[in-house]
Order: structure tokens, then sequence, then C-alpha cells
């Protein structure tokens, strides 16, 4: 998503807005194929994060944002996104920006409940070792026949 200068910051939901000082953006120059102008041109976006210290996440939002961020996410608790997609600065920034949005959306939402350990009924497994020698019957009638 793109800033919205009512917020001045990224908005990532209707409910949170992370806020513009948190934000850090650089611009690079991009690697790849573009002749000249890529040795002239810095298009790429390098959009940091100061997640540890940000003020809109709770805790355990921050924990979980950290540890969907893997290894964008440093030692000090900043997450760097970058981006060099698109030939235009512009829209490397837009991707970044929606890129983060995504992270921190994901990391919003409550962790699934733990899986219940369940166990097979006593009939299941009465059932399975049934049809397992029934098997290996048919198998050992496959062999060579003694006279």
């Amino acid at each position: 998503m793109a800033t919205d200068s009512r917020f001045d910051g990224l908005v990532v939901s209707s409910r949170v807005t992370l806020p513009e000082t948190e934000l850090e953006e650089n611009f690079i120059r991009a690697g790849g194929p573009g002749g000249q102008n890529v040795n002239k041109v810095s298009s790429a976006v390098q959009l940091r994060f100061f997640a540890a210290a940000s003020s809109v996440l709770s805790g355990e939002a921050k924990a979980r944002l950290l540890k969907l961020a893997g290894s964008r996410a440093t030692k000090e608790g900043e997450i760097l996104i970058e981006a060099s997609r698109f030939r235009a600065q512009e829209r490397n920034r837009e991707d970044a920006r929606e890129r983060l949005a995504g992270l921190v959306r994901e990391a919003l939402k409550p962790p699934p409940p733990p899986r219940k350990k369940t166990r097979p009924s006593r009939g299941a497994v009465e059932r399975r070792l049934k049809e397992k020698k029934g098997r290996a019957g048919i198998k050992r009638m496959r062999g060579r026949v003694d006279d």
C-alpha cells in the first residue's frame, strides 16, 4: 500500500499504521542488466523498519514479525527489505513498502491453536493389524512351492 499523507506513515490495516519515523529508505544501485544506465541511477530501494523499537506493535506481534522476517531481520531487531524488481525507483519503493506491510499483516494474525494429539481407537488398531496379517499371508503364498 502507498503512504497515506493524513497519517504520515505506512498503512498496514484499518487499525495499524507504521509511523514514518520508524521507517528508513536508502536508494542504491541495482545490479543486473540495464546498460550504461545501471551504473548511474540508484533505482533499488533498501527499506529498514525498526521493529524492536516500534511503538505500534505489541510484544507478541514483534516476536512473530521477526520470526517471519527470517534472514531479513538483524540481531538488533531491524527488518531490511531490498526491492529491485522494477526499473523505476518509485515502483521499487512501493514494492518494498507493500512487502513490509504484508509481513506486518501476517504477524498481526494470532497464532493457530496448538494441535491436539489423538490416538487411534482399539478397533482401528485391531483392523489394521488384521489387514497386515492378511497381506503378509498373501505375499507368503507367492513364494516357491516345496514338494
